[in-house]
This record gives structure tokens, C-alpha cells and sequence, in this order.
């Protein structure tokens, strides 16, 4: 082999490396990795102060309110929906509205003993099964984030901005839970599927 075809292989190689490192580093979309447990329909991340959740939550478009409650400074919940899934999860989601006339910034006890993984979050939300004496809490996932909506800081006046939160499901039995999240009334909601 003459030092020209040698040449000639080691750029061939060359080039094969560094199309399969971009091809790989193409593939990693340079962010961090979405939970893959517990499954979640629709994850938040947070962002800005001021900013509302960018994903919504999964039953976003206009549907019945099958629960309202009412928190502080004129912040309303309205559940619309708390459906049982093949996989053992309750997934509760809805809107939280601004009614007031000012942006409502005090969305911290929201996130229950929270600090880290999931900031600005719904984590503090739970579901009770009065019949099985049983309180069930925000799902997480390997790394500690929950299965609810993040990234909820400010709440403008006049803004409605989507949650969810996913729990274990109770037994099948039970079909009534009470939905709770910390500075709101709590809410009886009929679970479905």
C-alpha cells in the first residue's frame, strides 16, 4: 500500500467519525432528557418570572368543569377532568384563573415541601380516598421532578394558565377522591375511566 492510499483511508475514516459524533450529537438535541417515569401527559418546564407553563395541560380545550375552588386574592381552580389510565395513574387537570385585578405572585406553597426538582410547581397537590382512608401525593419520576405542571410563578390579572398533577391510582373501587392543593378550598371529583 503506497503512503498515498494511506492517506487516502485514514481521511475516509476521518470523515466517518465525525459524521457518526454529529449524527449522535444531532440525536442528543443538546437539552437536558424528559422523565421517562411515571409517564406524564404533558410536562411544564419552568421559565420566567412573570411567564405562564408552556405546555398545557392534556384536556386544554374548552370542556366542563366538573370542580371549582377558590384560593387566595381571587385565583380560581376549575378541574375539568380526573381520569384513571391503564397504567395505574390519575392524571387531575383544569385551569387555574386570575379573577383579581393584580398579578398574583404567591404560588410557592403550591409546591408543598418542594425546593428543588420541581420549583414553581403543583407538587403540593394530593388526592384522598375518604373510603380507603388513603391521601396519595404527585408522582416523580428517577430524578425527583414531579408528574404536575411547573414554571408557574406570576399569574397576571385576567390570565388563566393550565395544570395537571398524576398520582397513583386508588382502587378501582373508588371513583369520588378529594382533590386538595395547599391555599385553596379543597374540591370533590369524580374520577373517570
Amino acid at each position: 500500500m503506497s503512503i498515498r492510499q494511506k492517506v487516502k483511508v485514514r481521511g475516509g475514516a476521518a470523515v466517518a467519525v465525525a459524521a457518526v459524533l454529529a449524527l449522535t450529537l444531532a440525536g442528543c438535541g443538546g437539552g437536558e432528557e424528559k422523565p421517562k417515569e411515571p409517564q406524564q401527559s404533558a410536562a411544564t418546564t419552568p421559565k420566567a418570572q412573570g411567564s405562564a407553563p408552556q405546555n398545557p395541560a392534556p384536556s386544554e380545550t374548552k370542556s366542563e368543569v366538573i370542580a371549582k375552588t377558590q384560593g387566595p386574592a381571587g385565583i380560581v381552580l376549575e378541574i375539568n377532568s380526573a381520569a384513571r389510565d391503564q397504567d395505574g395513574y390519575v392524571t387531575v387537570s383544569g385551569q387555574i384563573k386570575n379573577t383579581g385585578s393584580v398579578a398574583f405572585g404567591q404560588t410557592a406553597p403550591w409546591r408543598g415541601d418542594e425546593k428543588t426538582a420541581s420549583p414553581a410547581s403543583v407538587a403540593g397537590a394530593t388526592i384522598v380516598d375518604n373510603a380507603g382512608k388513603k391521601r396519595y401525593y404527585v408522582l416523580r419520576d428517577t430524578e425527583g421532578r414531579c408528574a404536575c405542571s411547573t414554571g408557574i410563578v406570576i399569574i397576571k390579572a385576567g390570565e388563566t394558565v393550565p395544570f395537571f398533577a398524576q398520582f397513583p391510582a386508588p382502587p378501582a373501587p373508588t371513583t369520588e377522591v378529594v382533590f386538595g392543593l395547599p391555599t385553596f378550598t379543597a374540591a370533590t371529583i369524580k374520577i373517570s375511566g
